[in-house]
């Protein structure tokens, strides 16, 4: 019997050694300013693999996943074997968006299951600085996820110690709904907070975001940009991802100049 592994093997140690701890992915000083993170909630389910294959093609950044328990939103979504399925499927981060009660429970099962950021709602934990602290002890990027209605002094002792807070810019549940315009205010005031003190979190914002709000959402200091049906809806998920990608690169590239 030969000691030499096979070619499949062979390939599936190369894919370990190129995988780099969970808290770095998807943050590098050569990526954009601006992330796009397709959300698959929107996704067509029948044929999820291949429309993940089809956003990472057109130069996704972040993969967006809404998880929902029917308690604290009143819709149910997907859970932990999804998301191991998409870690295999993708060497996109995997951005697991908790919106659910009780999330200090889960946080290790979905750590397992790879993800590799986690954002957790102010509004659903009490003990919110400990389930931060539980996540980034995983090695894992830590959010702190707002809803619309929920003030901003919610997170001010927290935004210090979280990698990323999460304005959600509709109510959250369901996919496909409005922006509501509102929400701008709260990106440029936290924009602001986090030039005044020095911090260095993303301001991610999920809901209703498409072509025509993005560049203005990231000109007031969004810098991840959560898009579902604006990108999945139209049937080429992957050119609606290239032309997000070029559109918000554009906008940066005059900016600077």
């Amino acid at each position: 019997m030969s000691s030499r592994s096979s070619p499949t093997k062979a390939k599936r140690a190369t894919k370990r050694t190129k995988r780099v701890p969970a808290r770095f992915r998807g943050i590098s000083t050569t990526s954009p300013s601006v992330r796009v993170a397709p959300s698959i909630l929107s996704a067509d389910f029948a044929f999820l693999g291949a429309q993940v294959r089809e956003v990472e093609d057109g130069g996704a950044d972040v993969l967006h996943i809404d998880v929902m328990d029917g308690r604290f939103v009143p819709n149910l979504s997907i859970g932990i074997p999804v998301v191991e399925a998409l870690r295999r499927a993708t060497r996109l981060p995997l951005d697991v968006h908790l919106m659910i009660e009780e999330p200090s429970r889960y946080v290790e099962a979905f750590a397992r299951a790879g993800a590799d950021w986690i954002s957790v709602h102010v509004e659903a934990d009490p003990h919110i600085h400990r389930t931060l602290q539980q996540i980034r002890a995983l090695g894992l990027r830590a959010g702190v996820a707002v809803n619309p209605g929920t003030p901003l002094n919610s997170v001010d002792l927290l935004a210090g110690d979280v990698d990323l807070v999460l304005l959600m810019s509709v109510n959250p549940g369901f996919g496909g709904q409005r922006f509501i315009e509102a929400v701008r205010d709260k990106i440029c005031a936290l924009d602001q907070l986090r030039h005044r003190r020095g911090w260095h979190f993303d301001i991610e914002v999920d809901g209703g975001v498409d072509r025509a709000n993005a560049v203005s959402l990231a000109a007031l200091g969004a810098n991840v940009l959560v898009v579902g049906s604006a990108i999945f809806h139209g049937g080429r998920p992957a050119a609606a991802t290239r032309d997000l990608r070029r559109l918000l690169s554009r906008a940066t590239s005059q900016r600077v100049r």
